[in-house]
């Protein structure tokens, strides 16, 4: 199972959200860059970074940060947050991004993203499926549209999609445990490399989402928190992969 340590950044800082309230917001970092050196130091192999003002903005604010964090480490990087145009993209993995996470355009505009995979290919981009009691929310999580998650999934498979991150808003920044059921719903209704994301707590957190089948894991405010190790995780479920 592929473990993503996360790193959100809001005004060029490392922080994290309560349920993605921008108002529920705590700072643990003023350079995302060393979070992101501490976390390859300790054998992330993948990290996953968030441009939470670009998410609401809708194009890139924290370049300057995500500059600083591809400068910093050699791992490849998956990046989410305002990213809504073939342009924007294609600067982003010039820059030196591995992945582009797609949420907002992917609910807007569901053949952008067929468009995205014949231009870039599925390995480079990635479809964020935020959802609260299963419906997908859009723009920095502040509106819930009318599609299902499942729904949305399937649509993606249809367009190339090989690889989508699957946030339960109301676990994200709680340490309350992600949602394994419907995790391994997607997983196993789809057949795509869905990745939990919202509410990792503990080292047994992980262990149900890897016997259930599921690809990958973001870990943020448990890393931060100190609730999971980041090098013994790696051993436990990277080992071997």
């Amino acid at each position: 199972m592929q473990l993503y340590p996360a790193i959100d950044m809001k005004g060029g800082k490392c922080v994290r959200l309560t349920q993605g309230l921008f108002d529920q917001v705590k700072v643990y970092s003023d350079t995302p860059a060393e979070m992101a050196r501490l976390w390859a130091g300790q054998g992330a192999s993948f990290l996953h970074i968030v441009d939470l003002d670009g998410a609401l903005a809708g194009h890139s604010v924290n370049e300057e940060a995500i500059r600083a964090i591809i400068r910093s480490v050699t791992v490849p990087v998956q990046l989410g947050g305002g990213i809504r145009s073939v342009e924007a993209v294609d600067y982003m993995l010039k820059l030196g991004i591995f992945r582009c996470i797609i949420g907002t355009r992917a609910v807007e505009r569901p053949e952008f993203i067929k468009e995205l995979i014949q231009q870039f290919g599925p390995e480079r981009i990635v479809v964020g499926v935020d959802a609260r009691d299963g419906m997908v929310a859009v723009e920095g999580w502040e509106k819930t549209s009318s599609l299902k998650a499942l729904d949305l999934c399937l649509l993606m498979k249809e367009y190339g999609v090989e690889h989508i991150v699957y946030t339960d808003i109301s676990r994200d920044g709680t340490l309350t445990g992600p949602n394994v059921t419907y995790t391994r719903e997607l997983t196993d209704k789809t057949g795509l490399d869905v990745i939990a994301s919202g509410g990792m707590s503990c080292m047994e957190d992980l262990v149900r989402l890897q016997e259930a089948g599921i690809k990958g894991a973001i870990i943020g405010k448990a890393l931060y928190e100190e609730k999971i190790s980041l090098p013994a995780a790696v051993a436990m479920f990277e080992a071997g992969k």
